[in-house]
């Protein structure tokens, strides 16, 4: 009787599993609903076109947690809620305008924007002559004797052999950070940077600089050059050296100010004490309305849960999704969330940032151990159907990146890179932008991963 009893259960148990979905058809599901019934476009469009550019400290940044907020709420979760968060506040100010003088009565005026932090010039602006220069090295060469009194114009063109666009961006990027610092160092009166973006075009790219240790009186004023404007102006040094270059700034620093991140969850069912997150940055820069940097991973994070809902999917472990605040221009909400974090001995198995815009994803790059790696590699197959299964190590996101420690993975989404620096930092990161198509794609590739990171969790030894 016993042994019929157990062959019974057995059978019974068997019958059960076969009809449990599979992976496969899971992960189909939440493809079909991210593209015939997603909620990722219209969120977005929402965030870009009523509230728009969403830089740290402003009142837009403010009405976009409220929106994030209220949205959350929407999706039924266990829990809503707030984090504080102190962040910069940086205002851009009036018209900024420049033009670079080759003679009395002979100007031409150039795109450029202030970058993130820079102080403004004097109310009557700059008029000094110019210093071209590739790298810092080249600069400190030249030494303070030819540089006193005059702009630097930093002109190294980001590296175009480079296939993955962010690692040509890696490659210059310092001149826009650090320039500024360097320049004043040698008595430069303000600094003039080549926009970093592959293309030729008039859109300057604004982005954070620092100024370090240096005092406020002897700061400089920053601007970023459109590159088409960086090849006017080489060409016209190269012409004549003694050429004058004017710049505007209306910018200005104001102390910290109070903000938030927005935090939403689902409680596991079985493992509620591993945390999964998922997540991109609420701010952005101010020219544009921030849809590809970073509106679009915040949808495609908040999508996670609506997709996860549509198909009835009830997690094993506890699921978060994060919406930064300061990502830009300090990184203090991924510092503050993961802050909270430490405080609360929460024990985080899993982050993964959208942070690279909303093109088509073409699959996640990983910060893991080997064997921890040895068990994502296991999950391509499921990816293969959708052209999303490049896993690489090494590489994440920003905001994430304050929670590594040595257990758990982080992950970033890895759409086609090609457009990207079309786009980063401008006045046309804008919704015109956005390809429904490719945002719901990458929605459902995270999604998809976090859905096979909830069943399996991560093993130790993973064989």
């Amino acid at each position: 009787m016993k042994k019929f009893i157990a062959l019974l259960i057995l059978c019974l148990t068997s019958n059960l599993r076969a009809q449990l979905p599979s992976h496969e058809q899971q992960i189909e599901k939440i493809y079909k609903n991210a593209l015939t019934a997603g909620k990722a476009y219209d969120w977005l469009d929402h965030l870009s076109n009523k509230i728009g550019g969403r830089l740290s400290g402003s009142l837009n940044a403010e009405r976009a947690v409220s929106w994030g907020k209220t949205e959350l709420e929407s999706l039924d979760l266990d829990r809503v809620y707030l984090q504080n968060v102190m962040v910069p506040k940086w205002v851009r100010g009036t018209f900024e305008y420049a033009s670079i003088i080759s003679g009395p009565g002979m100007s031409m005026n150039v795109p450029i924007c202030a970058l993130g932090g820079s102080i403004s010039t004097p109310s009557s602006g700059l008029r000094a002559g110019v210093i071209e220069v590739k790298t810092f090295e080249e600069l400190e060469a030249l030494g303070e004797e030819k540089v006193s009194g005059k702009f630097v114009f930093f002109n190294r063109p980001m590296p175009a052999e480079y296939i993955n666009t962010f690692e040509a961006y890696s490659k210059t990027s310092n001149q826009r950070t650090q320039g500024a610092a360097i320049a004043a160092k040698l008595g430069a009166v303000g600094v003039i940077v080549r926009s970093l973006n592959l293309r030729l075009d008039d859109f300057p790219h604004t982005g954070s600089m620092r100024y370090g240790d240096l005092p406020n009186n002897k700061r400089i004023p920053a601007a970023a050059i459109s590159t088409n404007g960086a090849q006017l102006l080489s060409s016209m040094l190269s012409l004549n050296k003694d050429l004058k270059f004017y710049l505007k700034l209306d910018c200005k620093n104001f102390p910290d100010v109070p903000s938030h991140n927005v935090v939403g969850e689902i409680k596991g069912s079985e493992y509620p004490d591993e945390i999964i997150v998922v997540g991109g940055h609420l701010d952005s820069w101010d020219l544009g309305d921030g849809s590809h940097d970073d509106g679009a991973g915040i949808v495609q994070a908040m999508e996670v849960f609506h997709l996860f809902e549509k198909m009835d999917y009830k997690p094993k472990r506890t699921i978060r999704v994060v919406m930064y605040m300061n990502e830009e221009n300090g990184l203090r909400g991924g510092k503050a969330y993961a802050k909270y974090a430490e405080q609360n001995n929460e024990n985080h198995i899993f982050a993964l940032e959208s942070d690279a815009g909303g093109f088509s994803p073409r699959g996640f790059s990983f910060e893991a151990t080997n064997s921890q790696f040895k068990q994502i590699e296991s999950w391509k197959k499921y990816f293969t159907p959708y052209m999303a299964d490049r896993f690489e190590l090494g590489g994440s996101g920003a905001d994430i990146g304050p929670l590594r420690n040595d257990q758990i993975v982080l992950s970033g989404l890895r759409p086609d890179s090609q457009r990207y620096f079309e786009y980063h930092h401008t006045a046309n990161d804008t919704f015109d932008a956005i390809n429904k198509r490719e945002l719901e794609l990458g929605a459902a590739a995270m999604a998809s991963l976090i859905y096979l990171v909830d069943q399996y969790g991560f093993n130790l030894e993973f064989k």
